[in-house]
């Protein structure tokens, strides 16, 4: 066979082996390739017939890794390798068949390029994240891939630490518990083919070499660009490549050594706790204890003193608990040099501090030693014992009955309090004047800044007292913007006021009637709410109707409009302007003239719609003016002139972006109230609250930048852990801020659920319920080749380079998990490939055969254009499909058939185009294919069902494929939901922020995924 007919077989195996360093050499990578068998033909004894040429190894690397090393040596290396008779047989990967008996071992020469550690990090990593070898991976190379991903992992989490050796400095990886654990499993694993070399030498050995010098090459890579260091030895780990270091300072060495053995100890047995334990008199010292705790059971721990004294306790700890203490101590004095002194004792069990060292520990000290990493516990009443102040105010006598307007008097007074103990201004100023940033205050401990208590007392000297507005009062209770120099903790309040900051005032208050004239019924939730609407509205204050969606904002803001232009009311100042996005036009429109024909309208929209004068006369005619988010955008000037006596804002998420040019205009306007209805205020952050509270009332909450480094920073926190936090400090930061936040919030803000049944009575139960689903092996393929490009192109990527390789493989993983075909997008067939499908198959069946309807919803239509016609094949039932692109004709013959249906239906939706609009009660299933990052967005889908009219309970299934992203994403969800949940009683871009560990535990492949 001549060399031409070789170079032209399609398929060439790469097989690869990791050399371990030896006299001063450092390890390398040696790359060989295999043709499949030629057939008879002319061999010469001892030469691997089948073996790649070295220029066709370039060329085969070259197009897998465009940057390898063209230089890279080539050596003639001897394999031991299974052998039939005179011939080496070919690996699995071409596919030849066993041979018929046990096959011999002989030694075969092959040519391999040599290729340093630089070089072959790189090319391992382009090889082992292929999703279609070709040239095909050999399981040694395949193997040494895996070697090199870990390398990158622990390079990337900083667990490598400097060390000396041959020619240089090394960067070592630093291996104990899962690390140590993983490097087993991968030695374990070593193919045969990766001893080919030297079948006796020691696998582990060899592994951790391979690791120890693909580590040392990625740490290198990171800091490549970086400006070189002065340090020598922090130049020479800084270099390309590892170079001499000479001399190396006296000692070194052996302090590096030191170094990786305190390592090791900090991350095995046991680890160190300070306990920070206060006097019981102001005479007395604080004590800085120092106690052990195991990492096998946290909830273990030993004091010290314990320790040196009872071996025993040591040995429940953990082993060496006595050592580790004494290194981590010393670790902890880099960050906290007071422990030094105790650090060089033998048997340490305190650390004596004086008040205001205590007071810097729990201040300055404590955070930076947990930033570090080690433990510290505080005392309990740090974070939650605080100042602040108890508002009274009473009712005048004056007051008008049946209700308040915004300038009606109030009698004001304002108290210090601590947890719940009044204190008066003597007892303030006697703290003031000691001057000590801790105080013992009754027997209790107290953060108190001196500078801050005079402050407090100058200022309920000077404004502790008086007459206020309500709607004063009502910021100064709530608000985080407050000029007080102490947060307003409680409220003790009578009347109407006192009903609505305990957040009872829409249960109080007397149900509107239907006003004259106003032909719908309102449900008693309905008239509770839109009583609550004026009742803010009387006291001058926005309000942020949130009712979960189908349970009729638009009637009780419709009832409201209605009632305050009954006959005998004094008429209101302006029009009220509505602005809500386009497709909800003409519906405010017809529900204005059904429900409330007396109502005067004027839309204002198109391109013939009223300007200038004709626009003043037209509004000034009209109780209510509607029109959209764009055309108050382009027509901001105009809009801002006119005198509104209320803003109301519909689908108020739209001004969730407060920079952008529509919620500019929005805010721009002049008027007397303001209203934003939603049904979703919270859906991925706090920041959309703010922005929809400060519409509603501006500076509420603060400004934007404060609230979201603030308040908004410590709920979603609080939030994401399941409860509260506790942090140093004084003020409100003691408080569980989610339930800081609901204080702040509750009285502007109601919502309702359908599913309380204190609310709504005649609405079926929703069943909500994850449908686990497991990968084929061709799925799991393609995904785990997916996760590792995006390992290595992490690693090559710069920030601005990140976030499009974060997303596009968070897309591409959600499409696999999908289908392949979807993925592949090569119209090949859908049946076997996918377990979701199979498991969504498996669903529609049993909806068909029970003569019931279902709603199946995702976000990909290219996968439901295949979908569609693919179901309605495989169930025997009408497939419908409703996307974007959908016609509003057709649109509308859609959603009209499937609600007539009398028989076994599907309706396949695309989630944005199902959003509003749509009532689709005739469907008691739904079905989420694929997650959404939103929940609200989810939410609005399956509200197409579960809506006012649906008389069957709905079961809504979302299908996850467990161990992928998509079960990462779904915590997330939940997650975010907790949030909201929080946040008010009742994206993808953010996911480029998480750290790449979080992003690689976020998109890991687990072994439950693949279906067995």
């Amino acid at each position: 066979m001549t060399r031409r007919r070789r170079e032209g077989r399609s398929v060439l195996v790469l097989h690869g082996w990791w050399r371990p360093g030896a006299q001063g050499a450092p390890g390398a990578l040696l790359v060989w390739g295999e043709h499949p068998p030629p057939g008879a033909g002319a061999r010469r004894p001892g030469v691997h017939p089948f073996a790649a040429s070295p220029a066709e190894l370039r060329r085969a690397l070259a197009a897998r890794a465009p940057r390898t090393d063209p230089a890279a040596s080539v050596e003639r290396a001897a394999l031991r390798l299974p052998t039939a008779g005179t011939t080496p047989l070919p690996s699995p990967a071409h596919g030849a068949a066993a041979a018929p008996h046990r096959p011999a071992w002989g030694t075969w020469r092959v040519p391999a390029l040599r290729l340093n550690p630089a070089a072959a990090r790189p090319l391992l990593l382009a090889l082992a994240t292929a999703p279609d070898p070709d040239p095909a991976t050999g399981p040694g190379l395949a193997h040494l891939g895996e070697v090199a991903a870990f390398a990158a992992r622990l390079a990337a989490r900083g667990h490598l630490l400097p060390a000396l050796a041959a020619p240089g400095a090394q960067w070592r990886p630093v291996l104990t518990g899962a690390a140590q654990t993983h490097l087993d499993a991968l030695t374990a694993a070593l193919p045969p083919s990766a001893q080919a070399e030297d079948p006796a030498a020691d696998p582990s050995a060899r592994l951790l070499d391979a690791l120890t010098h693909l580590a040392d090459a990625h740490a290198r890579a990171l800091l490549a660009g970086h400006p070189a260091p002065g340090h020598p030895l922090a130049a020479a780990l800084a270099a390309p490549r590892p170079r001499p270091l000479s001399p190396a300072p006296p000692g070194l060495g052996a302090r590096l050594a030191a170094w990786h053995r305190d390592a090791r100890r900090a991350r095995t047995g046991a680890h160190l706790v300070l306990r920070l334990r206060d006097p019981d008199t102001p005479q007395q010292p604080w004590h800085l204890e120092f106690w052990v705790a195991s990492r096998a059971d946290p909830s273990l721990q030993v004091p010290a003193a314990a320790l040196w004294q009872d071996a025993d306790h040591a040995a429940a700890v953990g082993p060496e608990a006595g050592t580790a203490l004494l290194t981590q101590l010393r670790a902890a004095a880099r960050h906290y040099p007071a422990l030094a002194p105790a650090a060089a004792q033998a048997a340490p069990t305190h650390l004596a501090l004086t008040l205001g060292q205590a007071h810097t520990f729990i201040t300055a000290d404590a955070p930076r030693l947990t930033a570090a990493g080690i433990g510290v516990v505080l005392p309990e009443w740090v974070g939650r014992r605080r100042l602040g102040l108890r508002l009274t105010t009473r009712e005048r006598p004056a007051a008008a009955p049946g209700g308040i307007g915004a300038g009606d008097l109030l009698d004001f007074s304002l108290a210090a309090v601590c947890d719940d103990d009044t204190l008066d201004l003597d007892e303030l100023a006697r703290l003031a004047r000691l001057k000590e940033p801790l105080v013992h205050l009754r027997g209790r401990w107290l953060l108190a800044d001196p500078a801050h208590l005079r402050a407090v007392v100058a200022f309920l000297r000077r404004r502790g007292h008086g007459a206020l507005h309500r709607s004063q009062a009502l910021r100064l209770a709530l608000s985080s913007a407050s000029e007080a120099p102490l947060p307003v903790v409680g409220v003790d309040a009578d009347g109407a006021l006192g009903d609505l900051l305990a957040g009872a005032a829409h249960q109080r208050l007397h149900p509107l009637a239907d006003p004259p004239g106003f032909t719908a019924s309102l449900r008693p939730y309905q008239r509770r709410g839109a009583a609550w609407l004026r009742f803010l509205d009387r006291l001058g204050l926005g309000a942020v109707l949130a009712d979960d969606m189908g349970l009729g904002k638009t009637v009780q803001l419709l009832a409201v409009l209605a009632d305050e232009r009954a006959p005998g009311r004094p008429a209101p100042s302006g029009p009220t302007l509505l602005v809500c996005p386009v497709s909800l036009l003409g519906n405010w429109r017809r529900e204005a003239q059904r429900f409330a024909p007396g109502l005067r309208l004027h839309t204002h929209h198109g391109p013939r719609r009223a300007r200038g004068n004709d626009l003043a006369r037209a509004a000034g005619a009209a109780d209510l003016v509607l029109t959209t988010y764009g055309t108050l955008r382009r027509d901001a000037e105009e809009m801002a002139a006119l005198p509104w006596d209320r803003v109301v804002c519909d689908e108020a998420q739209a001004l969730k972006n407060a920079d952008a040019a529509q919620a500019q205009a929005v805010r721009r306007l002049p008027a007397r109230a303001r209203v934003a209805l939603t049904g979703t205020p919270v859906e991925n952050n706090l920041e959309e609250l703010w922005a929809v509270v400060d519409f509603a009332n501006p500076g509420l909450l603060g400004s934007r930048q404060a609230f979201a480094a603030g308040l908004a920073a410590r709920a979603a926190r609080a939030a994401q852990n399941g409860g509260g936090e506790d942090s140093p400090g004084t003020g409100d930061e003691g408080e569980d801020p989610a339930a800081l936040l609901r204080r702040v919030t509750g009285p502007f803000i109601l919502r309702r659920l359908k599913t309380d049944r204190a609310i709504i009575t005649d609405l079926p139960a929703k069943h909500e319920m994850r449908t686990w689903c497991t990968l084929t092996p061709e799925q799991a393929t393609l995904y785990q080749a997916a996760v590792d490009d995006m390992a290595a192109r992490l690693a090559e990527s710069d920030q601005r380079e990140r976030n499009a390789v974060v997303l596009g493989t968070l897309g591409r993983l959600k499409q696999i998990c999908n289908h392949p075909a979807q993925f592949l997008g090569d119209g090949s067939p859908l049946a076997g490939r996918s377990g979701k499908l199979a498991r969504l198959e498996e669903l529609l069946e049993q909806v068909a055969a029970a003569g019931e309807q279902a709603l199946c919803f995702t976000q990909y239509t290219a996968l439901g254009d295949r979908l569609a016609p693919y179901l309605h094949q495989r169930l025997g039932v009408e497939v419908l499909w409703l996307h974007g692109g959908t016609p509003r004709a057709r649109r509308e013959e859609i959603t009209a058939r499937f609600q007539a249906a009398d028989r076994p239906m599907v309706l396949l939706l695309s989630l944005k185009a199902a959003g509003t609009g749509l009532n689709l009660t005739a469907a008691n299933h739904v079905v989420h294919i694929d997650r959404w990052w939103n929940p609200a967005v989810e939410d609005q889908a399956t509200d197409r069902a579960f809506r006012i009219g649906q008389r069957r309970d709905v079961q809504v299934r979302k299908l996850v494929c467990v161990g992928t992203v998509e079960e990462r994403i779904d915590e997330l969800i939940e997650r975010k939901r907790r949030l909201a949940r929080a946040a008010v009683a009742t994206g993808e871009h953010w996911l480029a922020d998480l750290t790449t560990d979080h992003l690689r535990d976020l998109v890991r492949l687990a072994p439950e995924a693949v279906a067995a």
